[in-house]
């Protein structure tokens, strides 16, 4: 669950606008919070597609394996099974590309495992090496921007995988298992494209239409609020993430992406000038999406839009960043990374000091907290507890019956992988509940175990992992959060400048917006991550919220000049033309 990110205080809103710099005080240690942790909210519009994916995924090679009677070897299939979780949110075209890289990683996640295995018995070297595959795993998971559920799945598989008896020979049957349940996950993943091929995109582009309808809500309401400015930074990133969305549909679709492009201008449009927007013009938009009908067709054609398609065109054979940049030193990833390295390991190897026999199940709850900052890996910390003491509960209730036979084993895991999935958008612990029992029902299919034994290893190791692996996250400091910030600043007024060009006739208007918009959002992200981090130097504030306030302003001229907004004040007028007329039902 992401928290909500502080609001500004009302002396720093005061000192931007006066465009001065209040005398930086050190802020030393941040106050972990406890309240709304364990709030659920709402679920993902989206639950049900990996939830009913990686069922599907599983019982394929998990039935087949119960007909053979070689349940001994679900670990290596599912490694491959649960990688159709990944990649619901991009379009096939880009999807199809995605998946394959999650089931290359995940393959050559388990193939170093199973060589390790292969060649040592020591538990210290196990967790030395599972501990920088998770951190490995974690840093090319964020660069990648892969999305959820992220490295939690590799990490989860690779050390279970570690920890199993293994020999050279068996190596290349095992990996060819991870392949095989890799291909049908993959498959799995791409079969929705048979009836809506453009599904992915018309999702991102109502959720843009919805989360920019709000904003204009609350900035007719209270444009200066705390309420309006959240709303604008949702909205900002949903419509990025629309239009990345549509540029990574490749050129095959150039008339189904236009017409979608069309709408997310209205949304761009409606995010810089609130005040002429019509939230209940958009909102039908955004109802018009669903389903496989014809794409809603904004009534008229606003000047200059057609020349916007086309730079949309032309951005799809734009240069790419290439991932080395997103790795290099000094990236923000580093500090995560180095978190992610010390926390498994001192989880692993406090497990083993103990005398659990399941030091995976340690690291593994140390590798799940990681997220961009300390408070926020603090919250999953809670999270991920609260969680797993209710999941061995859930696992003491539901063992009887899964120990009647296999095919009730089978069916105890398929049914928590969907309760998981369901659950886990509204609220961590909440998918927790169900991942814990399906984790400990997963290692019964060599052999049925005593559960009070299972119970109590799973409770110490989460205990362990999730206490030193805040404690790690305490210790590696990310004193260069503020540094980033200052990076972002630089690019949003970089970006700025670029489409101040283009609106004196220097440049190209349309690609230098979007990349403005890009760039607050990575400013906005930026300034929550290093909000919630201990131990740096006061924060730029006042800097960031003028930067992002001339963003916005730019934005806004933009569209004023793209689209025949307002006169020589630059005020736009209001075009509600009511929710009925507002589309037309042409197919685009």
């Amino acid at each position: 669950m992401s928290s909500t990110p502080p609001s500004p205080r009302p002396d720093a809103e005061a000192e931007a606008e006066a465009g001065t710099e209040a005398t930086p005080r050190p802020v030393r240690v941040r106050r972990l919070p406890l309240a709304g942790v364990l709030r659920p909210g709402k679920p993902s519009d989206i639950w049900f597609k990996p939830a009913t994916s990686v069922v599907v995924a599983t019982a394929v090679p998990n039935l087949t394996l119960l007909a053979l009677g070689r349940l001994d070897l679900v670990m290596y299939t599912m490694a491959g099974s649960f990688c159709a979780l990944y990649a619901h949110n991009f379009p096939y075209a880009a999807r199809a590309r995605v998946l394959a890289g999650v089931v290359a990683g995940m393959t050559a996640s388990i193939a170093v495992a199973l060589l390790t295995a292969s060649l040592t018995s020591s538990a210290a070297v196990l967790v030395a090496v599972g501990a920088l595959l998770a951190a490995a795993q974690k840093t090319l998971c964020d660069a990648t921007r892969v999305g959820p559920p992220g490295h939690l799945i590799f990490t989860f598989i690779s050390s279970a995988t570690l920890f199993a008896p293994q020999s050279l020979g068996q190596v290349p049957g095992h990996l060819a298992l991870t392949l095989a349940g890799g291909a049908v996950a993959w498959l799995v993943g791409m079969a929705p494209a048979l009836v809506r091929p453009h599904g992915p995109e018309r999702r991102a582009t109502a959720r843009a239409l919805h989360a920019t309808a709000a904003y204009a809500e609350a900035a007719h309401t209270d444009a200066t609020g705390p309420g309006a400015e959240r709303a604008r930074a949702a909205a900002a990133g949903a419509v990025h993430a629309a239009w990345q969305s549509l540029l990574a549909t490749g050129t095959r679709t150039v008339q189904a992406r236009r017409a979608l492009a069309r709408l997310v201008v209205r949304a761009e449009e409606a995010l810089a000038v609130p005040e002429a927007a019509d939230p209940d013009a958009l909102r039908t938009w955004a109802a018009g999406l669903r389903g496989t009908g014809a794409v809603p067709r904004p009534r008229g054609v606003h000047p200059g839009e057609e020349e916007e398609l086309l730079g949309v065109d032309a951005e799809l054979a734009g240069p790419k960043v290439p991932l080395w940049r997103r790795l290099a030193p000094g990236c923000p990833l580093l500090p995560v990374a180095l978190r992610t390295a010390l926390g498994c390991a001192l989880a692993g190897y406090a497990s083993l000091a103990l005398g659990i026999g399941r030091p995976y199940w340690a690291l593994v709850t140390a590798a799940s907290l990681y997220q961009a900052n300390v408070t926020l890996t603090w919250n999953r910390g809670v999270q991920r507890v609260v969680g797993n003491l209710i999941g061995v509960l859930a696992f003491a209730a539901i063992a009887p019956f899964a120990h009647l036979g296999h095919a009730e084993l089978i069916v105890c895991c398929l049914a928590l992988a969907f309760g998981a999935e369901a659950l886990i958008t509204r609220n961590y612990w909440l998918g927790s509940v169900c991942v814990t029992p399906m984790a400990l029902l997963v290692t019964e299919f060599a052999r049925f175990q005593q559960p009070g034994e299972l119970i109590l290893d799973r409770v110490v190791d989460t205990l362990v992992g999730a206490v030193l692996g805040v404690a790690a996250a305490v210790l590696v400091t990310n004193r260069r959060a503020a540094d980033h910030i200052e990076k972002a600043i630089e690019a949003t007024d970089r970006a700025r400048e670029q489409a101040e060009a283009g609106l004196a006739g220097r440049g190209a208007v349309e690609p230098a917006r979007r990349r403005l918009t890009a760039a607050l959002v990575d400013l906005r992200a930026a300034a929550d991550a290093a909000a919630g981090e201990w131990w740096q130097r006061a924060l730029p504030e006042q800097r960031v919220l003028a930067a992002e306030r001339a963003g916005h302003r730019t934005l806004a001229a933009t569209v004023r000049r793209l689209h025949g907004h307002g006169g020589e004040n630059g005020q736009g007028t209001r075009a509600r033309a009511g929710a009925a007329d507002a589309w037309e039902g042409a197919r685009a």
